[in-house]
């Protein structure tokens, strides 16, 4: 089954946007995909059979810096368990009341992430056949981090798909790119985004039959909204301008 819902979510700011959710349960797939307050486009993908989320950036680029019309990122980590309602339950929601403006009702804990190894895109369908499609326009800008690495590596991923970036311990000189002064030099840069609304658990309501046997069904759903830092390797700070001291 596939299902899409269009849900109005208010954003830190205050402004109101619109974010879409898909649901494949036969790809055993959700996604998601907003507009944040800075004009960037966010999308998270998240394919449960592989157990891999990814998340895309377009950024809109500052012509006048120099920068192409739009930027692309996509970051590459591991889904766990529990973090996002099935994607069967997730075809099953239904539009109700789509003018109101929705809040998450639970605040999860802000997530910073070293993405310490670059993906080929050419040979990461082994990894999720989603990537194909999300990262098309970030080809030379996908990050997974060791940690998640190790773990697909014992499920059988192929590892040449994956190269370690230069960290800050080898190279002392590596600044983060917000202090660097030089605009062509390598640098760690930061991105943040958040995903303002999305169903991440299911909620379970008892009921008594009249023999006084009860038993539990799903009633509804939870939403929470959860925001992510990413830090990662460029080799040159004109691809981070957004990473500025303000």
């Amino acid at each position: 089954a596939r299902a899409e819902l269009r849900v109005r979510v208010r954003l830190p700011g205050g402004q109101v946007t619109e974010e879409s959710l898909q649901a494949d349960s036969g790809a055993d797939c959700v996604s998601l995909e907003l507009r944040a307050a800075d004009g960037a486009l966010v999308t998270l993908t998240a394919d449960f059979r592989q157990e891999v989320k990814i998340f895309r950036a377009l950024i809109l680029g500052e012509l006048e810096r120099g920068q192409s019309q739009f930027q692309a990122l996509c970051f590459v980590t591991r889904l766990h368990r529990n973090e996002i309602i099935p994607s069967e339950s997730m075809a099953k929601l239904r539009q109700k009341n789509p003018r109101t403006v929705r809040q998450a009702e639970e605040v999860r804990g802000l997530e910073h992430l070293s993405m310490d190894v670059a993906v080929n895109f050419s040979k990461a369908a082994q990894l999720s056949s989603h990537i194909h499609n999300v990262c098309a326009e970030a080809k030379e800008a996908i990050y997974t981090r060791e940690e998640d690495v190790k773990f697909w590596l014992e499920k059988g991923v192929d590892g040449s798909m994956f190269e370690v970036l230069p960290q800050g311990s080898d190279v002392p000189e590596l600044q983060r790119c917000r202090l660097c002064p030089d605009r062509w030099k390598p640098c760690i840069c930061s991105y943040s985004l958040s995903i303002e609304w999305y169903p991440c658990m299911l909620k379970y309501c008892k009921s008594r039959d009249a023999g006084g046997k009860v038993s539990s069904y799903k009633c509804g759903i939870r939403s929470c909204q959860k925001g992510y830092t990413f830090d990662y390797y460029v080799p040159q700070k004109q691809l981070c301008l957004w990473d500025e001291e303000t």
